[in-house]
């Protein structure tokens, strides 16, 4: 007698359960390979940063975040064993990098595990179920290294309404006033000091904390970016770096003595809603092109232990060389590189 599966009807159940099942397996996997394509990540070698997991929040219009924080998080992991994780504004649609999406960047739920966010945003209004992640780290007191564009890190136009509103670079919420990052890196948008575009940024140590972990091995940075005006930082910020105008955008340029110099690299402690006391650091330099300054990288890295509370593990001379390609593109409104993925970031 021959027997044909489909016969028994018992057979035909465990066969529907079956392939149910691979379809469901099928589809997570598939589910989970499109979400890790949103951003990359770079497991730590060896190093002092063992065990510690950094993430890298990108996305700005301007001056190529999406460039300089891969290659930020390679020399982190490379050479120093941080686990990093860089995350990107992306179209929704297409899964390529958008930085002038201001409204979606995946994976902020990395923020859980992070022992440190390096911030690098400009004007960005993310929905709340991303937004709640920025919120509960901050709140939570962990430490962040903020980049640039990150005293205006966030902009509410579309959605006034939203609990996290206050955040925008131009809050008047009593106790939020000039938003994010006024209130937790000290200082917000005010202006530019330097002529955009055509002048850039010769770095002044300030002689009385040049002993400074996070100066450490840090002699010479110049970038083509220009001087930010810092209106009024807090009491408690200590000023590590002041920037001097150039008068021209190459690192030969003659100073212009004719501008007063301005802070543009400090240190604070923010104290946040649970009372505790976070690390911060800020530096209004960090364009892509201005990370080609090997001492602005190392002033970086060594920031990154600082906040971590690892100062003691700085090295004499931290390793900033570059992993793999580095060739980011100048800074400017629509001059992003397009067709570009997450995944292209990725180290083989």
């Amino acid at each position: 007698m021959q027997h044909n599966l489909f016969n028994n009807p018992f057979n035909l159940i465990g066969l529907r359960i079956l392939l149910f099942t691979t379809a469901f397996l099928g589809s997570m996997q598939l589910s989970c390979s499109q979400q890790s394509a949103q951003w990359v990540s770079y497991e730590g070698k060896q190093g002092s940063g063992e065990g510690k997991h950094i993430v890298l929040v990108s996305g700005d219009e301007e001056y190529r975040s999406e460039e300089a924080l891969p290659m930020l998080a390679r020399i982190l992991s490379e050479h120093h064993g941080f686990k990093t994780t860089v995350l990107f504004a992306l179209d929704p649609k297409s899964g390529e990098i958008d930085p002038e999406n201001q409204t979606n960047i995946p994976g902020l739920e990395h923020l859980e595990s992070a022992d440190l966010m390096v911030l690098f945003t400009r004007f960005r209004e993310l929905p709340d179920e991303q937004m709640k992640y920025i919120d509960a780290y901050t709140k939570a007191g962990k430490p962040i290294v903020a980049m640039r564009t990150s005293t205006h890190a966030f902009n509410y136009s579309r959605n006034k309404q939203s609990p996290y509103a206050k955040y925008s670079f131009n809050s008047k919420e009593e106790g939020w006033e000039g938003g994010y990052g006024k209130q937790v890196f000290g200082e917000t948008w005010v202006a530019h000091h330097g002529h955009h575009g055509k002048e850039g940024t010769r770095g002044l140590i300030n002689g009385l904390v040049q002993d400074h972990p996070i100066l450490k091995g840090v002699q010479d940075i110049w970038g083509p970016t220009d001087v930010y005006t810092i209106a009024d930082l807090p009491e408690d910020a200590e000023v590590l770096l002041y920037g001097q105008s150039t008068k021209g955008m190459n690192d030969k340029a003659p100073l212009s003595y004719d501008k007063a110099v301005m802070p543009v690299a400090w240190t604070r402690n923010y104290t946040s809603a649970s009372g505790k006391q976070a690390r911060v650091f800020n530096t209004t330099m960090g364009a892509a092109v201005d990370l080609q300054s090997e001492d602005l990288r190392r002033m970086m890295v060594n920031a990154c232990y600082w906040a971590m509370g690892m100062e003691a593990d700085v090295p004499e001379e931290s390793n900033v060389n570059i992993v793999g390609e580095y060739q980011p593109t100048m800074f400017g409104f629509g001059d992003h590189k397009t067709g570009v993925r997450p995944a292209d970031y990725a180290m083989e």
